[in-house]
Formats: structure tokens, sequence, C-alpha cells
């Protein structure tokens, strides 16, 4: 079979099934019938409703994409166009009907070499697409008639030629193409060798192609202004982008990897020019872009990069580079830079520059697009796919729903579990009460039959008589049931473990996708250096300073938004860094410090952290000289006396600036405090570290991502809360002593660091709650940059892996609140920052000077606890949720030895307790109670089905305080257990 020929069993497999799945419903369901004879072609009428439903649809599509066609003759066909005649062509084939599979074969030839290789179609073309188009509806029209369709020969000749035409046309097209490649080859070839001669014809025909405007003429929007180098002085030329919508997107993409390059290579070059290799590297990048941008239309681009070439080659065949030569192409790269940000923003008009612009070559620019298209070729056809930002956010986003639903299934699986569990010890609870009812029965039986031996031996035989009463007939009946339970229990118990099995491959397929679809979100940091080198050499030529910027670990990856949102706050560090850090020339040379200033830039990953260290080996920071500013801003008295911790802190103030005067640069008293901010808003840290004469360090921890993080849950008051991980830096468990000691401190020593103390609530603005003392209290100690709170939370649930949801602008600049999230039960949870809110009214350096004296002392409180003692889980359960209605804190034990293991960490304010239960019972239990000096104070109400009045006087004999019947009054129990607590309040 023909190679181009499609393989029509494949085809009909792949596509007339699924297709036509609603058509083969509808007639399998239907009646048989017989067999369709269309000419020598037989079919099932099954096999007949798929052709002629599947033909149609192919139809419906190529109509519809000739008329898009027809309307926008110049744009490139879809790929569903020929798609479509390729399956016509193939289940005619594949059915018997080679009239339409020949027309479809050619019009799908056609249809390739358009897609492949496209072109503007003419009038002529059209016409012939749409004539066989129309012939394939007919034939098909035919088909569905019962009838064998006639062949379209003229058709189908006329197809065939135009595709023979088209081909020879790109025959000739690339033929030229080679030809301009090697005259361009062979004319860089000339010039490197005449480059006197070169400049010349490149002068004169620039003289006499440019558009010359009087100078009194004012450029429009979109022009840049140009001089040439031989041109009159009166003259300029204007140069106007004419940007291409479709080639920009994919130039752009180029030049994302093209301008670091060349970045790189310029650098290289300048630490080693004598390497040839560089040099060539770097005029075939520039040529490239060139090439590239001229092809999208950005001309003032290309002439930019054109400049920057013709400087280079112009540096490397005089046979010296002079030191300004680096400075100057440095200067051209930056130009480079702002007209690449420019064209990404989609500005495209163009500031007029008052230094001397660009010099064009003319003779260059007709080779130099016919090698750019052949970049762009290339380019177009590497294997990539082009994905929207958004969309990539949004299956992140799609993935976090189902690591949700996932969550919440898993919940409902433990809760499934548990309950399991209870049904398992139940069984055997009953199993074991059945067993004693079966001892009974067969002792009544024994007994039975004795007393009948005795009474009538002469008249009856034990064995005439059944045996058995339909007690005992009853207690195997039970008995058959429990097995039936058990066997029932035991089958969801396996089922659980193979649904926690698939539960668990499931969550980490979602992981896998997660990670797969964050890595797209992730970009490395050098996409970002070629713009932190500009900003400092811009910055450094301002300052007049000599600075040299060293990046390390460039290649580390981080989250796309992150990258964004942290790129200002990087711009200011650097910029602070030369305005602030570094001396000037004569200062760094009479310290005995090398002339150029080095600022270094280290990234790595830790984790799930990025951890970016901003170094100068500057001055440091003159803390002297921040005091100053604090006591004349009115932000530190006079009096204070501060670390060098808490003085450096200052600087992160909004307004503070210890800059003499006001500059472009510095002096404005804005940016440490946004640079934190911002830091803080993506759930980060920054960290400050200085020495006088030597230097400053910046270090700033990022998320790695900000779609997933880890975090702590947490109860506090009637609230759950998320913190997140990374900020707690210890976690602990109290007594209720050292917790009393710690409110009366209002701080929290470790590791020689101090904790402001916090109960969580009075940070949220919740002044009503009451801290919990519980036996044992949970502690966090946070820190986030240099600052450290430690909050008092009610309850620590555990640590989540939990996905960031966008909490909106109305939420996003609250203080403290660091985003949210969903539960897997769909409750929305805040992410907090209790650092921020343990800061947000006054800075802990300030905070000195400040006490407060409206705020009431606050101690734990002490909430009763209740012990719940029952077999039975439906009465622990019941009777817990009633007693956490009222605000009491509950345990519960299913048995005595249970409830005194209990009795060895809790002391209870009032014990609940039942008679009958396994392994020790009411009684004993209440026994063992009142015998130990510890806790034979604690009050005992028994609740039991059993009334009579000889278990009353026991129980009484016992020592137990108030005897209750089941079921009880819910009044009257609350009513007791309050009486023993106002008592028990009253005695301490």
């Amino acid at each position: 079979q023909d190679s181009h020929e499609p393989d029509p069993v494949a085809e009909f497999d792949e596509s007339a099934v699924v297709s036509a799945n609603e058509t083969i419903e509808e007639i399998v369901t239907a009646p048989a019938e017989q067999d369709i004879v269309i000419g020598d072609v037989i079919m099932s009428p099954v096999l007949f409703g798929i052709l002629i439903k599947e033909a149609e649809q192919h139809i419906a599509t190529l109509e519809k994409e000739l008329d898009g066609v027809t309307i926008s003759p110049g744009l490139p066909i879809a790929h569903d166009f020929m798609r479509a005649a390729h399956t016509l062509c193939g289940i005619s084939h594949t059915t018997g009907f080679p009239a339409i599979a020949e027309l479809g074969h050619a019009l799908e030839l056609w249809l390739q070499e358009q897609l492949e290789h496209p072109q503007p179609f003419v009038e002529k073309q059209i016409k012939v697409m749409s004539d066989s188009i129309t012939g394939l509806k007919k034939m098909v029209k035919s088909v569905s008639e019962l009838k064998q369709p006639k062949p379209a020969k003229q058709l189908i000749r006329s197809l065939q030629a135009m595709l023979k035409k088209a081909v020879a046309e790109r025959d000739a097209r690339n033929e030229k193409e080679s030809r301009e490649a090697k005259t361009l080859e062979e004319t860089q070839a000339k010039a490197l060798q005449q480059s006197l001669a070169a400049e010349k014809v490149q002068d004169t025909i620039a003289e006499t192609a440019v558009e010359t405007v009087l100078p009194t003429e004012q450029p429009q929007p979109g022009e840049a202004v140009l001089t040439t180098a031989k041109a009159d002085p009166g003259e300029r030329r204007v140069i106007h982008d004419d940007i291409d919508e479709q080639l920009l997107p994919i130039f752009l993409e180029e030049a994302q990897e093209l301008f670091p390059e060349i970045g790189g290579l310029l650098r290289d070059w300048r630490g080693n020019h004598a390497d040839e290799k560089i040099s060539l590297s770097l005029q075939r990048a520039l040529h490239t872009l060139k090439g590239s941008s001229r092809m999208a239309g950005a001309m003032r681009l290309g002439e930019l990069t054109h400049n920057m070439e013709d400087k280079l080659i112009t540096a490397i065949e005089s046979g010296s580079l002079p030191a300004t030569i680096f400075d100057e192409l440095e200067t051209e790269f930056d130009r480079l830079g702002d007209s690449l940000e420019r064209l990404k923003r989609g500005e495209e008009s163009v500031p007029e520059m008052a230094e001397e612009m660009l010099q064009q070559s003319g003779a260059d620019d007709a080779t130099s697009v016919g090698m750019a298209f052949g970049d762009f070729e290339q380019a177009a056809q590497k294997s990539l796919l082009r994905v929207r930002a958004d969309v990539i956010d949004r299956l992140v986003n799609e993935a976090g729903e189902v690591s949700i639903a996932r969550s919440r299934i898993e919940g409902e699986m433990q809760g499934f579990k548990q309950s399991l569990l209870d049904l398992t010890e139940n069984v055997i609870r009953l199993r074991n009460q059945l067993r004693e009812v079966e001892i009974q029965a067969e002792s009544q039986m024994q007994s039975r039959l004795t007393l009948i031996q005795d009474e009538d031996t002469n008249t009856f035989d034990p064995l005439e008589f059944d045996r058995f009463t339909r007690f005992q007939e009853l207690t195997r009946m039970m008995a058959e049931s429990v097995n039936d339970v058990s066997t029932v229990q035991q089958n969801l118990l396996k089922n659980l473990d193979e649904t926690e099995a698939a539960l668990l491959q499931q969550a980490r397929m979602n992981r896998e996708l997660q990670q797969e679809l964050m890595h797209i979100r992730m970009v490395p940091l050098n996409s970002l250096t070629e713009r932190l080198y500009r900003i400092v050499r811009q910055t450094a030529k301002e300052l007049g300073k000599k600075v040299n910027l060293d990046i390390r670990g460039a290649n580390v990856e981080l989250d796309r938004s992150v990258l964004e949102k942290m790129t200002a706050p990087f711009e200011h560090l650097l910029r602070n860094a030369i305005a602030h850090g570094l001396e000037d020339k004569e200062t760094r040379i009479a310290a005995g410090k090398q002339e150029i200033g080095e600022i270094q830039l280290d990234v790595r990953q830790a984790g799930n952290e990025i951890i970016l260290k901003f170094s100068d080996d500057g001055a440091g920071i003159d803390l002297e000289a921040i005091k100053r500013k604090a006591q004349q801003l009115g932000m530190l008295d006079g009096g204070v006396e501060l670390n060098d911790v808490q003085l450096m802190e200052l600087i992160f103030s909004s307004g503070f600036s210890t800059a003499q005067e006001v500059t472009q640069v510095a002096g404005r008293g804005i940016g440490m405090d946004v640079v934190r901010s911002e830091v803080a808003e993506l759930g980060g840290r920054i960290e400050l570290s200085s020495e006088r004469g030597k230097g400053t360090v910046f270090t700033i921890y990022l998320p790695l991502t900000l779609a997933v993080t880890q975090s702590v849950l947490i109860h506090a008051g009637a609230g759950l809360f998320a913190i997140p991980s990374s900020m707690v830096e210890q976690v602990q468990e109290l007594k209720t002593k050292a917790l009393a000691d710690i409110y009366e401190k209002r701080e929290v020593e470790w590791m020689g660091n101090h904790y402001p103390f916090y109960y969580l609530p009075r940070l949220l603005g919740d002044e009503a709650q009451q801290p919990l003392a519980k036996t044992y209290n949970s502690i966090l100690l946070l820190r986030s940059g240099t600052q450290r709170v430690a909050i008092h939370v009610d309850e620590l649930v555990g640590n989540r892996e939990i996905v960031v949801k966008n909490i909106g602008p109305q939420l996003a600049r609250v203080s403290g609140i660091a985003g949210a999230t969903v539960l897997g039960n769909g409750r929305v949870v805040l992410i907090l920052n209790p650092v921020q809110l343990g800061h947000r009214e006054v800075m802990p350096v300030i905070a000195a000077k400040v006490k407060s004296n409206n705020v009431a002392e606050e101690k734990p409180s002490s909430v009763p606890l209740i012990m719940v003692v029952d077999d039975s889980l439906t009465v622990r359960k019941i009777t817990s949720r009633l007693l956490s209605r009222e605000g009491y804190q509950v345990i519960t034990a299913k048995d005595g030895v249970e409830a005194l293991q209990e009795l060895q960490d809790n002391m209870p304010s009032v014990m609940l307790v039942d008679i009958e239960m396994p392994r020790m019972d009411g009684f004993e239990l209440t026994r063992n109670v009142r015998g130990d000096a510890k806790t034979a104070h604690i009050p005992i109400i028994m609740i039991t089905s059993r009334t009579a009045e000889k278990h009353r006087n026991y129980a009484k004999e016992l020592g137990v305080d108030v005897y209750l019947g089941k079921p009880y009054q819910e009044e009257e129990l609350l009513g007791h257990i309050n009486n023993f607590i106002k008592a028990g309040a009253k005695l301490h």
C-alpha cells in the first residue's frame, strides 16, 4: 500500500466507533433486519448506519473549514481539515466505495501540503476545494440512497495539478533561499577581508536608502529617530516597527533564550577576549536575534542588535580591544534589554533618544531576512507546545481540587474504619454474652431432664421428649446470627484494606501529577539574571561606581508567580547595596579594598524553600546613623537602649531612610518595608546581618511554590486555622503550672531567644474566649525573619499538605492572613501568620518603651473535666456530645481497667460510671477509686439499667454519690454535675 494512503481499518476502528456511539446504541437496540446491498457491497444495517452517520459528520467538518478558508485565505488551515478528508477516505476504502475514497485521498494530499507548507490560497484553489467537497457530499448522499457513487475524475485531476504546482513552487523557494544563504556567507567573508571598503559601501547604501525628514519634524509614535555615520547631520532616519502579531509570540519565546545567552557570552568574552570561539558564538547569537526580530517586525530591536553586532565585528577586526569597548557593548546590550521589555509589555511607541542612535547596513537587509526566515522555520518545526500561563494555573488548581476531594474520601474512610473497629469490639462482646446465655440454657435443660426423670420414670422415656425448648432454639439462632454479623464485619475489614490501598495509590498518582504540573510552573532564576545585571550596570553608572555582580545557582527553579512578584524587591536590594552599601572609589582604596565593588547573589534550594542570599563587601550598616535617624523621626526615645539586631530592624520601617539627599536611587524613604511586605505576602521571610566595614547580607527565604504547602492545623477558640510549617521552630507540651508561669512572664525563652507570648484568639481580636487548662497544653514557637512569637493554642490537630487558595483582593492586604485552604470536608480554613499579628501594632524594637495598662491579667481557665466510663459505644458518644455541648471537657473509657489508666494522667471533676463492663465492672472500679487517696474525693455518678434496691444499697456502701437509671434525664444529670463542680470550687 502506498505510504500516503491512509490505514482504513485503523481509521475506522479509531474514529467511526468513537464518533457514532449514539448511532450504534440506536441500531443495536433495533430489531434485526436483512443485509443492505449496494452494487457489489453487502453490509449489515448496523455498519451501514455507522458509515452514513460518520461520513455526514466529516462532510460537515470539511464545509466548516472551507468557510474559514474562504473568509481568511491568508491564514493557515487547521489540522481537522486534512483529518476529515483522511478519515472519509479510510472508511470509504474499508466499506467498498472507491469513488469516495479516491476523491477524498486527492483532497487529503492537497490539504496535507497546505498544512505542512502553508501559503495563501488563491480564488481558483478555493473553487476546486469547494467543488471537491460538494462532490463528496453528493457521493455520500448516493450511498445513503443505496446507490453506488460515480467517480469524479476531473476533480481528482484538478487537485493533483494544484498539488504538483505547489510542490514545484516550494522547491523553487527553497533553492532561492539556499542561494541567498550562500550569498550571505560570501558577503560576510568578503566583509571580514575588506572591512573599510564594506563600510563605505554600507554608508553609501544607507545614505541613498534612508527616509529623511526635516530637523524640525517630530517622530510619530512607534518610530525611532536614527542618524547614520556618514549622513548629513541635519538628516534623521525614522525606523518603523511593523509587528507581526502571529510571529511576535514565537520571536519573544526565542528571544527569551537568546538574550541571556548573549549576556553570558558578553561577560565570558570580557573575561577572556582572546578566545575566538566565544567571539564567534557571540556574533552568531547577535546575528540570529537580529534576523528574528526583523522577521517579527521589531525593526528597532533589529537595528539595535545590528549596531551592537557591527561594533563587535569592528572591534575584533581592528586587532585591539580597548577597555571602553566592553562598556559600550554593555550599553548597547542594555538598550536591547529595554527594547525587548517594551515588546513583552506590548508597548510599541519608542521615546526619542538624545544620543546618536544606530547605523544601518542596507546591503545586509535582504540576506539577514532570508537567514532569519530559515531560523524561524527551524524553530517552528520543534516539537513544542505553547500553553498559556493561566491555563497551567487552572490545571494546578484543578489538581488541588482533586486532592481536596481525595482527602475528604480519606476522612470518611477513617471514620468508617473507626466504626468497624467499634463494631469488632461489639461483636466480640456480643459473642461472649451469647456464650453465657447458651451456658445458662444448657444448665436449665439439664436440670429439666433430671426433674422429669425423678417425677415419672415409668411413664416416659426422656429420649421421647424434645430436649430443646424454644429458648434453646433462639440461643442457637442468635449464635448463627452473630457468626453472620462477624462474617460481614470481616468482609468489610477486607474491603476497607483494599480501599485504603487504592486510596494510597491514588494519592501517590495525584502527588506525582501535582509535582509535574508545578514543575511546568517552575522557571529558572537565570530568566531574570540579565535584568539584574542591567540594573547593577545602570545604577553603578548613575552613581559613578564600579560594581561587579556575581550570581551563583542561577539554574535553581522556583514558581513563576513567586519570581514575578519578587522581581521588584530583588532590584531594590541591588540598588540599595550600590547606593548605601558600596563605598566610592577613593574610600575603598583607602580602606585597602579593590576598586570594583563586589555584590554576590547565592541561590539554593533547601527542602520546600528557596534561599537567596544578597551580600556585598561594602561599608556595612551604620548603626549609629540608624539610631540618630530613628530619634529624629520620633520612633525611639533617647533613653531606650537597643541591641544591634533591633536597630537593624528599623530599616524595615515605612518612611525610614538614612540617605542624606533624595535621588532617583535612594533617599525617598520607601523600599525595605515594601520588600519585607512582599516577602511576607508570599509566605517567606527576610533576615539581615551586617559587619561594619566588611559588608551586609540579606537572606530571603521563599516557598518553592505557592500552590501546595505544608502547614500545621490548630484549634484556637472556636476556629480552625493553618500555620505554615516553615515558620514553626518548636512545639512544646506544657503542664498547667508551667503554662501559668508563662502567662505571668508573657514570654518564652528557648535556645537563647526570647519569644513574646500570646494566646492566639487575642491576636485575632477575640477577648471573650478563655484559654483551656488541660493536662498538656500546646505552645508553638514561631519565627519569621528575625521576628519571633510564641502562641498558645487549644488543640494541635497535626501537619497537613494543603492546597493554597486565592483569598481575593479584600483579604490580600490584611495583616496576618497568608492565604486560605479548603479541607476535605469542605471547611474553609485561613492560613495565618501569627508573627505578623503579634507585631502589627508596634514593632518589637519599639515595644520596649510601650506598656499597655488596659490588658487584663490573663490566666488559663479551668474547664471541668468529666470522665464517662461505659462499655456501650452509643452511650459514650451520646453522653460525650451532651457534656461537650454544655462546655465541659470529656474523656471516655470503655471499662474499669481503661478508666484507672486514664486516672494516672487526668484528674476529672466528676466520673460517670456504668455497672456491667468487661474486665472490671463499675462496683470494682468504685472500690479502687475510693481506695486511692489521690482519687477518693472524685464524685461518682453511677448510671445503669440495674435499678433494684439491692444494687442501689450496695453502690452507696461503696461510696457512689448519685445512682441514676437508664435512660437518664439530661437536666437531672447536668444538675448533679453542676452541684458537684460548684462544691469542689468552694473547697478550693
